[in-house]
């Protein structure tokens, strides 16, 4: 693995991605609202670069983008991998593994998720204070390579309180409603039934996907400060259950991806 993520970080330097000081994650039909913020871009297509998987979800694009937000250096994924494409979780992580040894010092996430949350609706957004992780494996799992981190990583706190207090801020300064809860991320590809929205809530979800963690733990092995933000594209009300059309879940991101944007390319800002 150690060769694999070399190989990807050597490739890129020779492309001129050159000491990136924050790296994005563009989750289901979010980026392309962020992706015009950036200036003065280098286009790298995932199947070119060494190792990285290719993204075989259509709303996801596929490219790193690396270039300037805000006068900071930024290397952006659009489109990133999920267990249920059929990769390893440590193929998943590779991307921020080689982002961390690239140089960024900060990691922004984003994703699509379900709404568990019965006081909140579709459309809003959620920042992620703590997760559940229901996944099936674990990118940690395996040898531990010292050079990274800790066999044994804490997760008392996943997402950074610096990076969440900025956001938190930032929102209120531009009047963005920015929930804050818990993620729940599930193996997927299908949706739930009734019997496991309730169980989620139960368990004290506020939002359910099927992606970051493997990120946010691997972010986290590294010591590399992280945050993330949902975009709550559909309601999972068990009692009143609607079946739900992924058309419409890329309808509703892309209606409220100008607010992620405009509080991600504050944050970087601040940063």
């Amino acid at each position: 693995m150690i060769e694999h993520i070399k190989e990807a970080t050597d490739y890129l330097k020779k492309h001129g991605i050159i000491k990136p000081e924050v790296g994005v994650i563009l989750g289901t039909g979010l980026g392309n609202k962020f992706v015009e913020k950036i200036k003065n871009q280098i286009v790298i297509n995932y199947n070119s670069i060494p190792h990285f998987p290719i993204s075989t979800v259509e709303f996801h694009k596929g490219k790193l983008i690396y270039g300037d937000v805000k006068g900071k250096k930024v290397l952006a994924m659009q489109g990133r991998f999920h267990y249920y494409e059929g990769y390893s979780m440590q193929q998943i992580t590779l991307p921020v593994r080689v982002m961390k040894l690239l140089g960024i010092r900060y990691l922004l996430i984003s994703n699509a998720a379900g709404n568990l949350n019965r006081k909140w609706s579709k459309g809003q957004l959620m920042l992620l204070d703590d997760h559940i992780n229901l996944l099936p494996d674990n990118p940690l799992r395996g040898p531990n390579f010292e050079v990274f981190g800790p066999r044994f990583p804490d997760m008392s706190q996943p997402y950074s309180k610096k990076l969440n207090d900025h956001l938190i801020r930032i929102a209120k300064a531009k009047k963005i409603k920015l929930n804050k809860g818990v993620y729940v991320a599930v193996m997927g590809p299908n949706l739930e039934t009734r019997a496991e929205y309730r169980f989620l809530d139960r368990i004290g979800a506020d939002a359910v996907g099927m992606s970051t963690i493997p990120e946010v733990l691997v972010a986290n092995h590294m010591g590399l400060p992280c945050c993330a933000i949902s975009v709550l594209t559909d309601d999972c009300d068990p009692d009143n259950l609607k079946p739900v059309v992924i058309k419409d879940i890329i309808e509703t991101a892309g209606k409220t991806e100008g607010k992620l944007t405009e509080l991600y390319v504050e944050l970087i800002a601040s940063l």
